[in-house]
């Protein structure tokens, strides 16, 4: 057995498909893996080179694995198991249509992300309609997945993405390359610089800016030994007392960038709901006519119903004092309002 398996002997690495997935099913689950049949999957899938819908056929005729093939198998389980991130594993994470390169260095997408990108491209393809084309930014962009996302979802969409950070900014370089090479179509203008002040070439022309920031707070450390352990800091933590100083300045962004009417949708933890929507009411930004900011401000659900984005559109004036609310979670479906 190679020293790539820790914890494993000779004759436990499954030779069989459908006893690879028996053994990895089980000893992810005794691990404490959330999907450890998925997973199992996945990972067959990607030692043999295939997708998963072949994998389960070869499971269900239970052929043979091919040289090679099982101890890559149970090498990747064993790091599965020790709760290494999956995409880190396969390389690849999906993101709504998207297969996105991922790796050491970058956040990997989350489903619940999906649901922010979908408000942007709702929003970006209801500008294209009106104009024929629609302006879009997403700021701290990561991977890049939610500006591909609208960059390939919405035709017309001229998406410009910023990120900061070195190692993000390269991985999103290649998923830019890979979605995009295609696809003249479908524009994503990538930047590294500052969130709070870049592309000011583009103040007050912007039709929608969508940011999945960081924002947990400096106390909250995740659950999840593969976010934990696993994620850059730098992604996660939004700094301040109430992990909101980056997306304070996000925002500042958003309102500078956006032209009147235009729409902001920011992802937040769920009990940040509240101050989200304080911080956004109470944003301004100096213009040449005098000082603008954002209009009415809700809170929206993701695909679990949680309270994870706030919504708003830049407005000509600036807002008044946001009143103190509860943060109450919204009925599905539903949005809270200031």
């Amino acid at each position: 057995m190679p020293d790539a398996v820790p914890g494993a002997v000779a004759d436990e690495v499954p030779r069989t498909a459908a006893a690879a997935l028996r053994w990895a099913t089980s000893r992810l689950g005794a691990a404490g893996v959330p999907s450890p049949r998925v997973d199992a999957e996945a990972l067959l899938a990607h030692a043999l080179g295939v997708d998963r819908a072949e994998a389960r056929r070869l499971a269900v005729l239970d052929r043979a694995l091919p040289d090679g093939a099982g101890d890559r198998f149970a090498a990747d389980v064993a790091r599965r198991a020790a709760r290494e991130p999956l995409q880190h594993l396969t390389g690849v994470a999906p993101f709504r249509h998207l297969e996105l390169a991922v790796g050491p260095g970058v956040f990997v997408p989350r489903p619940e992300t999906e649901q922010v990108a979908q408000v942007a491209i709702d929003e970006a393809a209801r500008v294209v309609a009106r104009k024929g084309t629609a302006v879009v930014v997403d700021l701290c962009t990561g991977s890049g997945a939610i500006a591909l996302a609208v960059a390939t979802e919405v035709p017309g969409a001229r998406v410009h993405a910023v990120e900061l950070d070195a190692a993000a900014h390269g991985w999103a370089s290649r998923n830019v390359a890979a979605a995009t090479g295609d696809r003249p179509d479908a524009v994503v203008h990538l930047l590294r610089g500052d969130a709070r002040t870049a592309l000011r070439e583009l103040d007050g022309t912007v039709d929608v800016v969508v940011s999945n920031p960081p924002y947990v707070p400096p106390g909250a450390v995740p659950r999840d030994p593969e976010v934990a352990d696993h994620d850059p800091a730098v992604a996660l933590y939004g700094l301040g007392d109430d992990g909101l100083e980056v997306p304070r300045g996000v925002t500042a962004a958003a309102a500078r960038l956006l032209r009147p009417g235009g729409l902001y949708v920011m992802e937040h933890a769920e009990v940040q709901a509240a101050a989200a929507r304080a911080m956004v009411a109470g944003t301004t930004v100096g213009t040449t006519v005098g000082t603008a900011g954002f209009g009415p401000v809700s809170t929206r659900d993701d695909l679990t119903g949680r309270p994870r984005m706030v919504v708003a559109r830049r407005s000509d004036r600036a807002p008044e004092r946001p009143s103190p609310h509860p943060d109450v979670r919204p009925a599905a479906g539903r949005t809270v309002t200031d």
